[in-house]
Parts: C-alpha cells; sequence; structure tokens
C-alpha cells in the first residue's frame, strides 16, 4: 500500500488569486510559509522557515479567493504532486506542491499569536 498524504499548519505566504481555465475550473496557487523551532547547544532559540507550494480547485479556489489573504493561518491536508515543464529556452523546470483537498481557516492574528508563550521542543542539531 502507498500513502501520498501532507498536513500542514502555516500562513499564507501571498494573497490568493483566482483563475478560471478554460474548461471552467476554479484554481488558486498559493504559497504556504511553516516555521520550525528548536534550541540549539547554548539553548537559544532558532528558527526555520519553509515554503510550500499550494493549489487549491473548484469550491475551495473560491473560498480561498474570498475569505483569504497574505499572512492568514490555515489547516490543509493534500497530496504532492510534482510537475515538469520546458520554458522557451529548452529548460526543464519542475515544482512540487500540495493538491489541497481540506482547508481550515484558524483566524487569529500574528499579534495574538505572538503574545502567547513559544513551545520550543529541544533537539539537539548541528549548525550548518
Amino acid at each position: 500500500m502507498d500513502v501520498n498524504k501532507v498536513i500542514l499548519i502555516g500562513r499564507l505566504s501571498n494573497d490568493p488569486v483566482l483563475k478560471k481555465l478554460k474548461s471552467g475550473s476554479s484554481i488558486v496557487s498559493c504559497g504556504l510559509a511553516t516555521n520550525f523551532y528548536w534550541k540549539d547547544r547554548n539553548k537559544e532559540t532558532k528558527s526555520k522557515v519553509e515554503f510550500h507550494n499550494l493549489v487549491f480547485w473548484s469550491h475551495l479556489a473560491e473560498i480561498m479567493e474570498k475569505y483569504l489573504k497574505k499572512g492568514d493561518k490555515i489547516y490543509v491536508e493534500g497530496k504532492l504532486q510534482t510537475r515538469n515543464w520546458e520554458d522557451k529556452d529548452k529548460l526543464k523546470h519542475y515544482m512540487t506542491e500540495v493538491v489541497v483537498k481540506e482547508l481550515v481557516m484558524l483566524g487569529g492574528s500574528k499579534k495574538e499569536e505572538s503574545n502567547k508563550e513559544l513551545a520550543v521542543e529541544e533537539i539537539d542539531i548541528e549548525e550548518e
């Protein structure tokens, strides 16, 4: 049995822009930023941001465009998909994205979240 499932919680890195395809389908492509926190050997809190490409189809695309904007916090579930294409110079490009099947709007402002105590899991990571 194979499994292709992704679960992410993060903030939108750009405003959702709805596009209509010739087929009539609605699509939104946007970015999601997720943060990872840890403490280094000196017990200093460190963080790293990862950016993910998300794709929303049909009804989810319309919800994204209508209710969400850059900085909003969301929970998504979906599957990984990799697309490839050639540009005009015959260079091959690849993009891995999350095709979203479930969306939960988490609400709350960045300011509210920054006032909460940050829970940091202690793990040993070699500094690069």
